[in-house]
């Protein structure tokens, strides 16, 4: 790949420790591309990279209930995240459900790749778009189909 991503990294708390293990599985896929975390998960991520001496750009954001949500859905409507990875604990309720909602509508409205389990994530990090230089993806159309 010729250019650096920004790769969104989220997870709740009961997925803590399924992002940092699924980021130590990529970590050769991962670490050249600049990771854009929530707060607590990219702490976590960052300190499993140095202990396995793995060099990667971490940004930590907020946590989620802080407005970390909110600051990686702004960076998805400003064309700032290529991909994004959110675990979501769906089995317990999350006190900002509407964050969590608004960052995954908002890669949904602006085209932006979003996993929200570990299989389609490591579908879409071995995509071989990533390596298309030519590959343009088409923005989405958003208009009243008429049938006549």
């Amino acid at each position: 790949m010729n250019r650096r991503l920004n790769i969104a990294l989220v997870a709740h708390d009961r997925r803590k420790a399924d992002m940092v293990e699924w980021s130590l599985h990529n970590a050769g896929f991962l670490s050249p591309h600049r990771l854009i975390c929530t707060g607590t998960t990219g702490g976590l991520i960052a300190e499993a990279f140095r202990e396995k001496g793995i060099q990667a750009e971490v940004t930590c954001m907020h946590s989620g209930p802080l407005g970390g949500d909110a600051e990686i859905a702004a960076m998805v409507v400003r064309k700032e995240i290529n991909l994004a990875i959110f675990l979501i604990d769906d089995l317990n309720p999350q006190p900002h459900e509407a964050d969590i909602q608004m960052l995954l509508r908002q890669c949904r409205v602006h085209n932006v790749p979003i996993a929200c389990n570990r299989y389609s994530a490591d579908l879409m990090l071995t995509s071989t778009l990533w390596d298309d230089d030519t590959y343009v993806p088409m923005e989405p159309k958003y208009i009243y189909f008429k049938r006549n």
